[in-house]
């Protein structure tokens, strides 16, 4: 599959988390979880617009589903 998200922000993601330093792999993970999460609340988000009758995802959307998904991790 083919990388949406490029691996030059990875490493200033990281280093700007406190990283002194930031491996080439390191950076391609980041870039790896991300997409596939940020799918993942995109279809949910989807699904979200849909239930409303829209075809338009809007930003309250995406809150709403990365909100449920970090719950789901967080067993909140």
């Amino acid at each position: 599959m083919r990388r949406i998200i490029k691996i030059a922000p990875m490493h200033k993601l990281i280093k700007r988390a406190g990283a002194a330093r930031v491996s080439e792999e390191s950076a391609i993970a980041l870039s790896e979880i991300l997409e596939e999460v940020g799918l993942k609340v995109a279809k949910e988000a989807i699904d979200f617009a849909r239930h409303a009758g829209r075809k338009t995802v809007k930003a309250r959307d995406i809150k709403i589903a990365a909100e449920k998904m970090l719950e789901k991790v967080l067993g909140r």
